[in-house]
């Protein structure tokens, strides 16, 4: 997993609530064990019309946004059913930081096994994070992991909390896998150990 500790990018405004996983991607796009190549359906239907052509209104699909490396989005994302397509989505797409008041459980711990850093915050301050987002392309923001710091375009700092487990997995890129291979030394001596002592087994 890729290591997250500083990004300095665009962030896209999406204030709407209750985004739901069928909403970040589709049941229909579910067929896929892969985590590559979901990012063209995020936001599927929000982002195409029916004839696959895109809908120039949709935040995603305008200039400013379409590198967007942060989303400030709306009350309790990413509820729904727990599908792990949706955090490998927005990872595929280029989004690393997803910033709201709420989220839901699974889809919030989902991101950081997927390395992206899920950040809760009051609602006054999503609200100065979103207007800054709505400035478009030359309205870069910082969001730094190892100081718990998000930096707006015009220098205010917001500072957020984050689980220290959580925190430390992400500054090292440690998914469930590479957590289990940190202790692979061990795994092998108790494997060489049991192998003696039980040799029927």
């Amino acid at each position: 997993m890729e290591k997250f500790e500083k990004i300095t990018g665009v962030a896209a405004p999406m204030p709407l609530i209750n985004i739901d996983t069928d909403m970040i991607i589709p049941k229909l796009f579910l067929k896929t064990i892969k985590r590559s190549g979901l990012g063209v359906h995020l936001f599927d239907e929000m982002r195409y019309n029916d004839d696959g052509s895109e809908k120039p209104d949709f935040v995603l699909n305008q200039p400013a946004y379409r590198n967007a490396e942060i989303l400030v989005a709306g009350d309790n994302f990413g509820c729904g059913s727990s599908r792990e397509h949706a955090p490998w989505a927005i990872k595929d797409f280029g989004i690393k930081c997803v910033i709201s008041t709420s989220f839901a459980d699974i889809f919030f711990n989902n991101c950081f096994k997927n390395g992206i850093l899920p950040i809760v915050l009051p609602q006054e301050q999503v609200d100065l994070l979103m207007k800054d987002a709505e400035k478009g392309a030359n309205a870069r923001m910082t969001v730094d992991l190892e100081a718990q710091e998000i930096t707006t375009s015009d220098g205010k700092v917001v500072k957020f909390d984050v689980d220290a487990f959580k925190k430390q997995c992400l500054l090292e890129g440690l998914d469930d896998i590479g957590l289990t291979l940190k202790k692979a030394d061990s795994i092998a001596k108790y494997e060489t150990m049991s192998a003696s002592a039980r040799p029927w087994v």
